[in-house]
């Protein structure tokens, strides 16, 4: 018997995945959702909104809006950055992309040991993004219903990329731009009112427009990823809503996208169900303190440790060796950064960083900063080594270590807390997330601009026009 037939066993009789799916979107209320899942939700909105803001100068972001602006179409949703109107899926694109361009958007966390790291997704930008440009392009829709619509598309994008099989992301695939193209989907179809046949066919549509290759990370097109899944969501729910056909079962089956993405799902997982746990609570959402690939976070918060309580000069520092598995190595994958893109990935760069300014934020992840000679200078003293004691100990946990040599022979050591800082064991209080929040808008928006927008975002329940955020951005 097939990962996939054993799968189904674990459904309720005469049901698959695709329809339960189906049946969480069409039936969840708001008075479904608990009300941790809302405080989180908001922390993750306010957290999200500040990454918009900041992905707004990005480069990236205006090469979209350019083709956005060029192509144009129905005035439906503010096009970020501008004051224009353009369709709404296109509006998802620039949106989802600028959210994601820092790499600073928050995690799914998984349990599961099987899962590497511990995990997942990227949760937030792809259904909260659908949400903000069609609660747009409907017009009037209140904060409760978009709530609804993000936190629907939350859960079933989690969900589905918890029970698929970890291969999916081993053997390249970016979830990030796959399950996220179903968060997507998921949030316009609530928004939009999908029901029946209609709604299962836009899981078809979504689940055939899923992609990104990991390949792609450390350019431009990483973020793209899920702009793409952003705008690729949207569409799928506005062309089921028009009546055009998929298979009604497009995530089961040997053809189907949990098998073909990732050769199946978890039989002993599918119980959960949608909406029974809410992943945004248990196991929850990590929201990231750097714009970086998160595996470099521990080693991050370790360097600034040590170079801060010895008081280490950027000028003391002979060698920095950081010691680790191949789980993180691997996919931190650039020696020397040349750019703020390829620093995202880089060991070397990061702490480099938190050696010259002991920080790692916005300013030190820009070109110019990356680019510079201290910069490049320091990337050359930092090694990395594969730790075979670490790598022993498997890949469920983001392990490293740090030994730092400096120029009159001392050495200074010391072990990562494998509680990264933001995760559910050691999150960002809402303080640091506004802090966070202030950080991504700065130089962007004035003070009061986004004290503004902070009270919005915590208020967001008695927002009468939640579309109206997305007029709070620029």
């Amino acid at each position: 018997m097939s990962v996939m037939q054993n799968a189904f066993a674990e459904m309720p009789e005469g049901t698959t995945i695709t329809e339960e799916a189906a049946r969480f979107v069409e039936t969840v209320t708001f008075e479904d959702i608990p009300e941790e899942a809302l405080t989180i939700g908001k922390r993750c909105l306010i957290d999200a909104l500040g990454l918009y803001v900041a992905g707004s100068e990005e480069h990236s972001v205006h090469i979209l809006a350019q083709e956005a602006e060029y192509v144009g179409g129905r005035e439906e949703s503010r096009l970020l950055g501008s004051t224009l109107r353009v369709p709404a899926a296109m509006a998802a694109r620039v949106l989802g992309t600028a959210g994601h361009a820092h790499d600073w958007d928050d995690s799914q966390v998984s349990i599961d040991p099987a899962h590497i790291y511990g995990l997942l997704t990227h949760p937030t930008i792809p259904p909260l993004s659908s949400a903000l440009v069609t609660a747009q392009s409907l017009g009037a829709v209140s904060g409760r219903d978009f709530m609804l619509a993000f936190l629907t598309g939350f859960e079933v994008e989690c969900k589905i990329s918890e029970w698929m099989l970890p291969r999916h992301y081993m053997q390249g695939m970016h979830s990030s731009g796959t399950v996220g193209t179903i968060g997507a989907y998921a949030a316009a179809a609530k928004l939009l009112g999908l029901t029946g046949d209609e709604l299962r066919w836009g899981f078809g549509i979504a689940a055939s427009f899923a992609a990104g290759i990991r390949c792609n990370f450390g350019t431009m097109t990483k973020p793209l990823h899920v702009g793409r899944a952003c705008e690729n969501g949207v569409t799928a729910a506005m062309l089921a809503k028009r009546g055009f056909t998929a298979d009604p079962n497009a995530f089961d089956g040997p053809w189907g996208f949990m098998a073909v993405q990732g050769g199946g799902a978890s039989p002993e997982k599918l119980s959960q169900g949608f909406g029974k746990t809410w992943t945004i609570v248990n196991p929850g959402v990590s929201i990231k303190p750097y714009p970086c690939g998160v595996l470099t976070h521990p080693t991050i918060d370790l360097m600034l440790k040590l170079v801060s309580e010895a008081d280490v000069q950027p000028e003391d520092i002979d060698t920095v060796t950081v010691h680790a598995g191949s789980n993180i190595l691997k996919p931190i994958r650039y020696p020397i950064a040349q750019n703020h893109l390829q620093a995202k990935f880089s060991l070397p760069a990061a702490l480099s960083m938190i050696a010259l300014a002991r920080q790692a934020g916005k300013v030190e992840f820009s070109d110019d900063f990356v680019a510079s000679d201290a910069m490049q200078d320091m990337q050359r003293r930092m090694r990395t080594e594969l730790d075979p004691e670490i790598e022993a100990q498997g890949f469920d946990k983001m392990r490293s270590r740090i030994t730092i040599r400096l120029k009159d022979g001392r050495e200074i050591s010391g072990w990562a807390d494998e509680r990264y800082r933001g995760g559910p064991e050691n999150p960002l209080s809402d303080s640091e997330v506004e802090d966070k929040f202030r950080s991504c808008c700065a130089g962007v928006l004035e003070a009061d601009q986004q004290d503004a927008l902070i009270a919005q975002a915590w208020a967001v329940l008695d927002m009468t026009d939640a579309g109206q955020l997305a007029d709070s951005l620029q």
